[in-house]
């Protein structure tokens, strides 16, 4: 997704503008619809570069994702070549397989991508804004694809684009996304900035794809510490009752 700046301050923390992301907050869940089109960004943009080889393909199945019915599944997988160490070469990839890594060498492996890059901190350490907003980084995908200025700069050799959203303001990664580059079945909104927030949602899944049963754990886990508190408040007026009622007396 990036390369170091090599320019400008590189420890600069560009602000990133909140986006209201159907997982955000305490009770947010994936939107099935907005994964399925992420996934078809990356498949048609991204991965021509940057691989998510620590994603089983499998998982495109899985309930709280993608949720793509299991023939559409085998399907999809067919499309990847995997290397099998047993016949010593490629073949079509099937569900138990991992999706591809990186295709150049100096493009990360976006798997952990949103989670890697937070954008939301504090305050002082608290954590509430990731609470009420989410950790940020698909905020900051988001805001890292549609943030060029269109200025370039060439140095040792590599060409840099001016980048708002970089720290440092220079990447070595080409814009990636432009108006209507991907075309949606269902007739959705492919301008830029959409491109961005669905690309964005798919790859806070692949960082996150538990993200919706921890929630509902954590919800369970506080209603349940409730529910003790409660019992134990209870219990513990009714011990003392007859000892404060002697000290009444």
């Amino acid at each position: 997704m990036a390369q170091d700046d090599h320019g400008g301050d590189s420890h600069a923390t560009p602000h990133i503008e909140n986006i209201d992301f159907s997982f955000d907050g305490p009770f947010g869940a994936y939107d099935v619809n907005q994964l399925q089109r992420g996934l078809q960004i990356y498949t048609e943009v991204c991965s021509a570069c940057h691989g998510l080889q620590y994603v089983a393909l499998r998982t495109l199945g899985d309930d709280g994702g993608p949720s793509l019915p299991e023939d559409q599944v085998i399907e999809f997988a067919k499309q990847w070549d995997v290397y099998d160490a047993d016949l010593d070469d490629t073949r079509p990839a099937t569900p138990v397989d991992h999706f591809p890594g990186s295709n150049l060498e100096n493009a990360p492996d976006l798997s952990l991508m949103a989670k890697k890059r937070a954008a939301f901190h504090g305050p002082y350490g608290l954590g509430i804004n990731q609470f009420l907003k989410g950790t940020g980084g698909a905020e900051y995908i988001a805001a890292l694809m549609t943030s060029y200025t269109g200025e370039t700069k060439e140095q040792a050799g590599t060409t840099f684009y001016e980048n708002t959203a970089f720290p440092g303001g220079w990447i070595s990664m080409a814009p990636p996304i432009e108006d209507e580059q991907v075309e949606f079945v269902d007739g959705h909104a492919n301008d830029a900035h959409h491109l961005a927030e669905d690309v964005s949602a798919f790859l806070m899944w692949t960082a996150e794809p538990k993200m919706g049963d921890r929630k509902q754990a954590g919800f369970t886990g506080v209603l349940f510490l409730t529910l003790l508190s409660v019992l134990l408040y209870l219990t513990n007026k009714r011990i003392w009752a007859p000892i404060k009622h002697k000290e009444n007396d």
